[in-house]
């Protein structure tokens, strides 16, 4: 690892108050692209939300929200937290990163597939080990789309990282909660900056992690002056 690398390595360490710090200020440096990003996303999920509201009236619709979830929604999902890793490792953010990950799209369905049912099988085990899952599994976006990983690779891989991170994870996505809330109170509009925010923090503790994994490339960061 060079100088420069060594020192990205270690000027920020995994952990919950320098992800959400690092998140902060990588936020505001990116603000239009990632608000831009967020805009088109929620454009291009509309049908499905539209699909929802009459789910419950037609089976046939249910099918095709379902249908559309996973092959639409759920790339564009990986694409924005892409979008936030690119904006955590300082990188130029641009519109076309919310569509990266249908450069590996089977492996992205394959992912959000296998994803969701272990989580969800996790909840029906009571709650705990769902947490557990979602813990553990949080990674996978990073490595499908940033990483090229192919699905259960990336599901394994995440596994891995995890290990000795999963309770910052779970602390994390309990600080999102206050996080949302205040976004909420602020004239409902305050949610777009606290969603950026949270995205661009979990993808800045996986930055950090990355860093200081010994199987995978190290990359120049933003914390060289």
């Amino acid at each position: 690892m060079g100088t420069n690398q060594a020192y990205a390595a270690t000027a920020l360490e995994p952990g919950v108050g320098s992800a959400y710090g690092n998140g902060w200020k990588q936020l505001w440096k990116n603000f239009l692209e990632l608000l831009l990003i967020l805009i088109i996303s929620w454009v291009i999920s509309v049908p499905f939300s539209i699909m929802i509201l009459f789910a419950e009236y037609y089976i046939g619709v249910t099918l095709l929200s379902l249908i559309y979830s996973i092959m639409v929604a759920g790339p564009l999902t990986f694409g924005f937290y892409y979008a936030c890793l690119k904006a955590a490792r300082d990188e130029p953010v641009e519109v076309k990163d919310l569509f990266a990950a249908f450069g590996n799209y089977w492996n992205t369905i394959g992912a959000y597939l296998l994803c969701g049912l272990i989580i969800t099988i996790g909840y029906i085990l009571l709650i705990v080990p769902g947490v557990i899952f979602t813990c553990k599994l949080a990674f996978v976006p990073y490595l499908i789309v940033d990483k090229k990983k192919g699905g259960l690779e990336a599901i394994g891989e995440s596994w891995r990282m995890t290990k000795g991170y999963s309770l910052d994870i779970f602390l994390m996505g309990l600080l999102a909660i206050p996080i949302v809330m205040v976004g909420l109170l602020l004239f409902i509009v305050g949610i777009i900056p606290a969603s950026m925010w949270i995205g661009v923090s979990l993808a800045s503790l996986f930055y950090a992690v990355d860093l200081k994994s010994p199987t995978v490339i190290k990359q120049p960061g933003p914390f060289i002056e």
